[in-house]
């Protein structure tokens, strides 16, 4: 039930952000312009690297950006406590919170908690982090644009004083 949950809110994600303009999606794996499913079930999950993540955080790469849709969308999972090392993204990213309770924050600005239903924009550039609670886990379906093949540019590590102040 959670994973079909998961799938309601991240389809009505992306057709708010404008995902679907009007035409099938594509198959970009075989170019055949069909529409193309991809099961659950197939969906490779990976632990979120140590260069790039504190903590324990599993990923789920969905869609990987083309040429002719130039974004990522992936399922990211952060046990309490997990989170993002800083970071920003050429275009932009947007999360839709599927379960549990996180944090975000903005390079200078307050760390602000989301919860499951809440969608979180970032603009093009902006130093940002987000993750977990640190007594409740956080999974959220992200949305990333690349420029040039490139979705994002990561940075030093959230230091505990950050995401504990």
């Amino acid at each position: 039930m959670m994973r079909l949950t998961t799938a309601i809110l991240t389809l009505s994600l992306l057709v708010i952000m404008g995902v679907f303009s009007g035409t099938a999606v594509t198959a970009e794996v075989d170019k055949n312009p069909q529409i193309a499913v991809i099961r659950a079930d197939s969906i490779p999950s990976s632990k979120g690297p140590s260069t790039n993540f504190t903590g324990n955080v599993r990923l789920e790469r969905v869609f990987p950006a083309t040429d002719s849709a130039p974004y990522s969308v992936s399922y990211v999972t952060f046990e309490a406590g997990a989170r993002t090392h800083w970071h920003s993204h050429p275009a932009g990213q947007r999360l839709l919170i599927t379960a549990g309770v996180g944090r975000v924050q903005q390079w200078g600005g307050p760390i602000i908690e989301v919860r499951t239903g809440d969608a979180v924009w970032f603009p093009p550039d902006i130093k940002h982090w987000h993750g977990a609670s640190p007594t409740k886990s956080m999974t959220h379906s992200s949305l990333a644009g690349a420029i040039a093949g490139k979705n994002s540019e990561w940075m030093e590590k959230v230091s505990d004083e950050q995401y504990n102040p």
